[in-house]
């Protein structure tokens, strides 16, 4: 993961990178209290395939500083930082994307404030780059570069070390994601008297299953799951609309179900991507980490801290059917 080491250099690791696997970044529920004075803004290595093959990575001119930079851009009011990156990019370079790996983020002081800007890795899927001569336009130049020539273009070391990081995580192969997603908040168990499965979500629960459209969305899935509980279905159900994607419901990954047999409900998991790229599937609180759990340690990965809040989103990164690593987007709330 990407981080500053509080002089103003930038470090990068794999986190706990185990034999080229293992890579595990987080994003808190509350970024706001890590930073003093914090701006927030997101951006990505902007990526795609030629026609021979060739990874090609994006940089773009600035004309305002006569820069050459990644794309980003500061967190409108209501966005999350997932949401920001899709919509930086889409607007600075014309490209529609899909975003991947979490890189982490790089943070600088700007006058008495804290600039702190998160990274992914981000595949173009279709789009173009209209260029604009107004010196006073974001960006006026565009340019598809090899890595190599990517990496000298750009203007800042620490651009260039966000590079490496990315390079470094593309290198993986990483083909299937699994948006793996813990049910918004629901009214109280204790104050349900009916059927457990029909407890709805509550005011707070409903505000997180709209925010998770375009975190979710960001990452382009093709298809949506949801476990049993109306409370699983009624969290994605605004993602599959928006979308107009699939919604399958499924009882394999309820909790009452998993624990009967996790290895099984592991499979069904890496199962719904099939010959997808990315598929979201929405599950409960018992559920998730038992089924993480399994797919680390059979990946041989070691996470110390398996969290999943309610809202919470493990994006699951892989290679055919080897789990590469995972990140953990605490929140999918606006970034305030």
């Amino acid at each position: 993961m990407i981080t500053n080491n509080g002089d103003g250099d930038l470090s990068t690791s794999l986190a706990k990178s185990i034999n080229g696997r293992g890579h595990v970044a987080r994003i808190g529920s509350r970024p706001t209290e890590e930073f003093e004075h914090p701006t927030f803004a997101a951006g990505a290595v902007l990526w795609r395939r030629n026609e021979q093959g060739e990874l090609e990575i994006a940089v773009e001119h600035r004309p305002r500083y006569n820069d050459w930079t990644l794309p980003k851009g500061k967190v409108d009011p209501g966005e999350n930082l997932a949401g920001t990156a899709f919509r930086e990019i889409l607007e600075e370079t014309g490209y529609r994307v899909e975003l991947g790996w979490l890189l982490g983020y790089v943070h600088y002081p700007v006058r008495k404030r804290t600039k702190v800007v998160y990274y992914w890795t981000a595949e173009a899927v279709d789009g173009y780059f209209e260029g604009n001569d107004d010196v006073d336009d974001e960006v006026d130049e565009l340019r598809w570069l090899s890595p190599k020539k990517a990496r000298k273009s750009l203007t800042y070391p620490l651009d260039q070390q966000v590079l490496d990081a990315a390079l470094e995580l593309l290198a993986l192969g990483a083909n299937r994601r699994v948006l793996l997603t813990r049910h918004a908040r629901a009214l109280p168990r204790r104050t349900w008297s009916g059927d457990d499965d029909k407890r709805i979500l509550d005011k707070r629960g409903r505000r997180q299953s709209e925010m998770l459209v375009s975190q979710l969305g960001a990452y382009g899935p093709s298809a949506v799951f949801s476990a049993r509980p109306d409370r699983c279905f009624d969290t994605v159900s605004p993602l599959s609309q928006a979308f107009d994607l699939p919604l399958t419901v499924s009882s394999t990954f309820a909790d009452d179900q998993v624990v009967v047999d996790v290895p099984a409900a592991a499979a069904a998991l890496k199962a719904t991507v099939g010959q997808r790229k990315v598929s979201a599937v929405c599950s409960q609180g018992a559920a998730i980490p038992a089924m993480l759990e399994h797919l680390f340690s059979e990946s041989g990965i070691e996470v110390e801290d398996v969290r999943v809040k309610k809202g919470s989103v493990w994006v699951l990164h892989f290679k055919d059917d080897q789990l590469l690593g995972a990140d953990y987007l605490a929140s999918a709330l606006p970034v305030k």
